[in-house]
């Protein structure tokens, strides 16, 4: 063990590999509050790089470690995906509703397990599901 005593945080759609040793798992909001709060000094961080640059500028004093690939091929902290994410794309996307994706239906079925796990750990979200029912 590296690092004894540290924290692990992970997002919901990580491995289960990594999710079962996770110390905390939720939202990249609910990571950062989760270590900006927590009474821990080191923290293993299972999400992508831009939250840690942010955690590192608001936990200054704790040390922040990107959690290792699980299996050689995934890296949470550089996941190319989530960098060609922006605020601006989003919009369009929503004001839009272009570009259509089209899912097959095996896949629609094994998304939806992590999906509908990351919106049961958000209380907002879980709130608003059964506002909606």
């Amino acid at each position: 063990v590296r690092h004894p005593g540290a924290k692990i945080a992970a997002h919901p759609e990580c491995p289960e590999a990594i999710l079962k040793h996770a110390d905390h798992v939720g939202s990249t909001r609910s990571i950062l509050e989760y270590v900006t709060s927590y009474d821990a000094h080191t923290f293993i961080i299972a999400t992508e790089q831009h939250i840690i640059h942010q955690m590192n500028k608001l936990a200054p004093h704790k040390t922040i470690i990107p959690a290792p690939g699980a299996d050689g091929t995934c890296d949470c902290a550089n996941c190319p995906y989530m960098a060609k994410n922006s605020i601006e794309k989003l919009y369009l996307a929503m004001a839009n509703e272009v570009p259509r994706i089209e899912i097959p239906e095996d896949i629609r079925t094994r998304a939806l397990k992590p999906l509908q796990r990351m919106l049961d750990l958000s209380p907002n979200a879980a709130s608003q599901n059964r506002n909606a029912a």
